[in-house]
C-alpha cells in the first residue's frame, strides 16, 4: 500500500487513485495504530484534490473526518486545525445527509470543545442517535454527556450516564461507528473512576481505573490505553497517595506514547512525571518536567486536563519558596476554571491559595485564607465533591488548630471523616485521621 501511494503521487503516478487508495486506507491506520502516517497521507491527499467544482464531496468528507481523528491522536483534540477538519467533515456531512459522518463529525466537535460549549454538541449526538439502529450511539452520547458533566461538576448525572454505558454497551466484532474515537467503555470507565473519586469512593475509583486499563487491552487500541493511563489509573494513584502505580502507569504512558508518535499523550505523561518527583521531594527538578510537560503540549494547554496541573504547580511552586508565582499559577487556574465553567476542581483551587497565603504570611493572611478555605468548603458541600471537601477541612482545621481552637478544628474535621466509608488507607484519610488522633 506504502509502494502504491508513493507511486499515485510521483509524477509518473495518478492523483486520482491516491486520493482514492488514501480514503480506503483509512481503516487500516486506525487500528494499526499509525496515526501519525495516516494523518500526513491524508493531508497530502487533501492538498491534491481538484477544484471544489470537480472532487468527489464524500471523499472529501471521510478525508477531513480522517484528519480530525488522526489529530486527535497524534497532537490534541483542541487545535484550530482539529477543529476545523471535524467542522467541514460535518458540514459535508449535513449536506448529504449522511447519518453516520454527522455522528463522527459531531463526536469530534465535541471533543474538540471539550473546554468550550460541549452540552450543546453532545446533546445534537443523543438527538441523532435516537434514530439509529445500533444502540451503541445512543450509548456514545450518553458517554459524552456523562464526561461533560463531570466537568461541569454534576457528577450525580455525570455518574448516572457513564453508569448507563458500562452496563450496556456492548462491543462488536467490527469497529463501531465512531471509529476514531477512544474505546468507548474503556473512557466512560476512566471518567467514572474520576467521579467516584470526587465523590468520596477511592477504592471504587482505583478498581474502575484498573477496569479502564484492562478494556483498553483488550480493545487493542493504544490511544485508549493512554486515555485509561493519563485521566484515570495515573492521577487517581497520585490522588491516593500511591506514588509506585502511579510511577508504573505514567512509565507505561511515556513507553506506549514514545513508541507511537502520540505527543500529546508523551507530554501529558511529562507533567505527571514532573508531579512525581515533586511528591518524592525533589521541587526543582519536578517543576524542570512540569514546565517541560506544559512546553510540549503548546496550545493544547487550553484543554481542561491541564488545571490539575496548574495546581500541582502552584503548590510545588510554594513549597519551593516562590510563592508569589505560585499565587499567580493558581489565580490563573481559577480564571480558567471560571470562563471555561469547569468547576469541578474550583474547591481545591480555593484550598490551594488559602495555603498559599498562609505562607506569604503578610499582613491579614490568616482571615484571608480561613475565608478561602471557607469558600472550598462551600463549593466542595454543594457539589458532592466529598474528596476535596476533606482536604478543605483538613486545611480549615489546622489552622484552628494552630489558632488555639482545638475544639473547634476536631468539630470541623471529624463529621466530614466520619462520611467516609471505604479508602481509610489513602493519604488523605490517614493524615485525617491522625490529626483528628492527636487532638484532646
Amino acid at each position: 500500500m506504502r509502494a502504491a501511494l508513493d507511486w499515485t503521487f510521483s509524477p509518473a503516478g495518478d492523483e486520482s487513485i491516491g486520493v482514492a487508495l488514501t480514503t480506503s486506507a483509512v481503516p487500516l491506520w486506525m487500528q494499526l495504530s499509525l496515526f501519525d502516517e495516516c494523518r500526513t497521507r491524508v493531508e497530502r491527499a487533501l492538498a491534491a484534490l481538484p477544484s471544489e467544482a470537480d472532487r468527489d464531496t464524500r471523499q472529501e468528507m471521510k478525508l477531513q473526518a480522517a484528519l480530525g481523528g488522526s489529530l486527535v491522536c497524534t497532537r490534541s483534540p483542541t487545535e484550530p486545525e482539529t477543529g476545523a477538519a471535524w467542522t467541514k467533515a460535518l458540514e459535508i456531512a449535513e449536506g448529504l445527509d449522511d447519518a453516520d459522518y454527522r455522528l463522527r463529525s459531531l463526536w469530534g466537535l465535541w471533543y474538540f470543545h471539550i473546554s468550550n460549549s460541549r452540552p450543546r454538541v453532545a446533546e445534537t449526538f443523543c438527538a441523532l442517535a435516537t434514530n439509529r439502529p445500533d444502540p451503541n450511539d445512543g450509548l456514545i452520547g450518553d458517554r459524552m454527556i456523562g464526561v461533560t458533566q463531570h466537568t461541569l461538576a454534576d457528577l450525580p448525572s455525570g455518574r448516572c450516564h457513564l453508569e448507563r454505558v458500562v452496563a450496556g454497551y456492548v462491543a462488536s466484532d467490527s469497529r463501531h461507528i465512531i471509529c476514531l474515537q477512544p474505546d468507548p467503555l474503556t473512557t466512560a470507565r476512566v471518567f467514572l473512576a474520576r467521579i467516584l473519586w470526587l465523590q468520596g469512593f477511592p477504592e471504587a475509583a482505583m478498581r474502575e481505573a484498573e477496569n479502564s486499563i484492562a478494556d483498553a487491552r483488550a480493545a487493542s487500541d493504544v490511544v485508549s490505553l493512554c486515555h485509561a493511563l493519563a485521566l484515570a489509573a495515573g492521577p487517581i494513584a497520585l490522588w491516593t497517595g500511591d506514588l509506585a502505580s502511579a510511577e508504573n502507569h505514567i512509565g507505561m504512558l511515556l513507553d506506549h506514547s514514545t513508541r507511537h508518535s502520540l505527543a500529546y499523550w508523551h507530554a501529558l505523561g511529562s507533567s505527571h512525571q514532573g508531579v512525581i518527583v515533586i511528591r518524592r521531594g525533589d521541587v526543582a527538578r519536578g517543576l524542570r518536567l512540569l514546565r517541560g510537560g506544559f512546553d510540549e503540549l503548546g496550545e493544547a494547554n487550553t484543554a481542561f486536563r491541564l488545571l490539575t496541573f496548574l495546581s500541582e504547580k502552584a503548590e510545588a511552586l510554594g513549597r519551593g519558596g516562590q510563592i508569589a508565582d505560585g499565587l499567580l499559577t493558581i489565580d490563573e487556574a481559577i480564571a480558567r476554571s471560571e470562563r471555561t465553567e469547569e468547576r469541578w476542581p474550583i474547591a481545591e483551587f480555593l484550598r490551594i491559595k488559602g495555603e498559599l497565603i498562609l505562607l506569604q504570611a503578610g499582613p491579614g493572611a490568616a482571615p484571608a485564607a480561613k475565608n478561602l478555605f471557607r469558600q472550598a468548603l462551600d463549593w466542595a458541600s454543594r457539589q458532592g465533591t466529598l474528596s476535596w471537601e476533606l482536604r478543605a477541612a483538613m486545611s480549615l482545621a489546622r489552622l484552628l488548630r494552630d489558632r488555639g481552637s482545638l475544639v473547634d478544628a476536631k468539630a470541623l474535621l471529624q463529621p466530614v471523616y466520619h462520611r467516609f466509608t471505604e479508602g481509610f488507607d489513602t493519604a488523605d484519610l490517614r493524615t485525617a485521621k491522625a490529626f483528628l488522633d492527636a487532638l484532646p
